[in-house]
């Protein structure tokens, strides 16, 4: 029997692409590996729609780099309701059920934690992006999902774009939950902050900034990733943060950006297949495992 399995999709199993994304990818899944392969854990890889792998051969599987499964959101939550009583998954099945949904925002704020202001517009319960930005006195927003990634199906609407944007808004609310929030001008010159936290801890962090003319952070939207050395106080935010959950994640990271007056507010809370840039910091990897390890202990 295998102690871990390190789950991923089929894209990022054997990739034929060549890039150096591809291959830092791949880096970090080895640095994970290494470092838990040197607390005596015997370690492989495996995709999460692989119909021949046994994962009841597995002790436990950390949950890693499935980032096509919000484009296929019902296979993969067939999948995961099956597998979550054949092994133990890392994060556990209940965090995962929780921060899947974008909705655990409105937990997080409940608890006093300060997030970027959200409207949550659910499917059966439509409300235009006008009739909520009259009620918020909003003018520039953010549509986006609330099961997502990567910028799925986000889009940045300004306020004289509303109408042209409702038909699209009405379609989506037709399948899917949806966030409407304030566009955060700062994402533009400031960035987005991203504080990785092991086991309630924090490691390391990095910056990412969006191309000119774009508010999109993502590589594939040419995004760029640099150093980042936070504030003691955005340090203490986000381990606040990871405090809030329940129970504490293993691994995670805190996306965080600054209204104009700099306060400090959370973007997104990562802990079910976060990029964790541990290539940017090997060292987090034995962070990284020893939080695996504690819920293997447990």
């Amino acid at each position: 029997m295998t102690d871990i399995t390190i789950l991923t999709c089929k894209r990022f199993f054997q990739p034929e692409e060549g890039t150096p994304y591809f291959e830092e990818v791949l880096l970090e899944r080895r640095l994970l590996q290494e470092a838990l392969e040197r607390r005596g854990l015997t370690v492989s890889c495996a995709y999460w729609d692989d119909p021949t792998y046994d994962w009841s051969q597995t002790k436990a599987v950390v949950v890693r780099t499935i980032w096509d499964y919000f484009e296929r959101y019902d296979e993969f939550s067939t999948w995961i309701d099956r597998v979550k009583d054949q092994t133990q998954l890392i994060n556990p099945i209940s965090l995962i059920d929780w921060n899947i949904d974008k909705h655990y925002l409105a937990d997080l704020e409940a608890k006093g934690v300060r997030i970027v202001p959200t409207a949550y517009v659910d499917t059966g319960a439509y409300r235009s992006i006008e009739e909520v930005c009259k009620e918020k006195e909003w003018t520039d927003v953010v549509i986006k999902p609330a099961i997502a990634g990567t910028a799925f199906h986000t889009h940045k609407v300004l306020q004289a774009e509303r109408s042209s944007f409702e038909h699209l808004f009405e379609n989506l609310v037709s399948e899917r939950d949806m966030l409407i929030q304030p566009f955060q001008e700062t994402i533009t010159t400031l960035g987005e902050a991203s504080l990785m936290v092991f086991n309630g801890k924090y490691t390391h962090a990095i910056l990412k900034k969006a191309k000119a003319g774009d508010y999109r952070v993502q590589s594939n939207f040419g995004g760029t990733v640099h150093d980042y050395v936070p504030t003691p106080e955005e340090i203490s935010f986000a381990e606040h943060v990871f405090n809030m959950c329940e129970p504490m994640p293993a691994y995670g990271r805190a996306d965080i950006i600054w209204d104009t007056d700099g306060t400090i507010l959370l973007g997104e809370l990562e802990i079910i297949e976060p990029e964790l840039w541990v290539r940017n910091h090997p060292i987090a990897a034995e962070d990284f495992a020893d939080g695996v390890l504690q819920y293997i202990k447990e």
